[in-house]
């Protein structure tokens, strides 16, 4: 019978859990802050969804696409949606979670950290394929989709490895898989549009997918340093600030990007 790894922290003062809640807490008024602000200050520029459903033509006596509008999404309260979306999840974990968070964080776990992300990220990688002309509905909802599962192979990875005596890095390298594939269909169509139609996306788009690409990598050398133990990440709760911080620049990042190139008042 296999042995189950019994994993020995040396666990942090209640001094330090009551700094990292307050930390939380403050995390959460600054993404509150700054979506509220995106859905005041933002025009009213909109972005097509399309469906593609196929039809039959009756001329050429075979099924064919049928583009069609379905909505016209409002992009202000769009990308202020993520930041809103951390906004809970800090205070969740700053008040009612903070006990269910501190239970987690003692054994170098964060489940609510890749929910969120599953929801926040997810959403900010649609956001940016529809800056490059990714307006189909089934592609946006495949983009979200594994870009969500990518964020849960991360909660799979912290417990998986709370029962084996060496780290396994199946449920991270299934992560990383699955979170390349939009970033290749981003640059696909990035590529394409210039190429076919001479119709270059404007520079605060490269400027977008080059820094939030690298921020994206950047969560994963995090948990690489952690399970390593390199250096400050032997504490988890090191590697945890590293995240929130990570978290609040890459969405603040985007968001103003976004609000520059686009959703500024004329």
């Amino acid at each position: 019978m296999a042995k189950t790894k019994v994993v020995v922290r040396a666990q942090p003062s209640e001094a330090t859990f009551t700094g990292l809640r307050r930390f939380n807490a403050a995390m959460g008024l600054l993404h509150l802050v700054q979506g509220v602000l995106m859905i005041v200050l933002s025009n009213a520029t909109t972005y097509p969804i399309y469906t593609n459903f196929l039809t039959f033509d009756a001329a050429a006596r075979k099924l064919v696409p049928d583009p069609t509008l379905a909505y016209e999404l409002r992009f202000g309260p769009a990308v202020a949606l993520f930041l809103l979306i951390s906004a809970v999840a800090h205070f969740s974990l700053a008040t009612f979670g903070y006990r269910w968070y501190v239970r987690h964080l003692k054994l170098g776990m964060n489940p609510a950290r890749f929910y969120e992300y599953a929801l926040s990220s997810s959403l900010m990688i649609v956001l940016i394929g529809m800056l490059v002309g990714i307006w189909d509905l089934g592609t946006m909802i495949l983009m979200f989709g594994i870009n969500a599962m990518m964020n849960l192979f991360g909660h799979l990875m912290e417990l998986h490895n709370q029962t084996t005596k060496r780290t396994d890095w199946t449920a991270f390298i299934y992560g990383c898989l699955a979170g390349v594939m939009p970033w290749i269909l981003i640059v696909l169509y990035l590529v394409g549009s210039a190429s076919s139609s001479g119709a270059e996306p404007p520079t605060f788009v490269y400027a977008i997918i080059a820094s939030i690409f690298v921020f994206f990598n950047i969560f994963a050398v995090n948990m690489v340093l952690q399970y390593k133990r390199v250096g400050r990440w032997r504490d988890y709760l090191y590697g945890e600030r590293v995240y929130i911080v990570l978290s609040l620049v890459a969405k603040t990042l985007l968001a103003w990007q976004i609000f520059a190139g686009t959703l500024a008042p004329v």
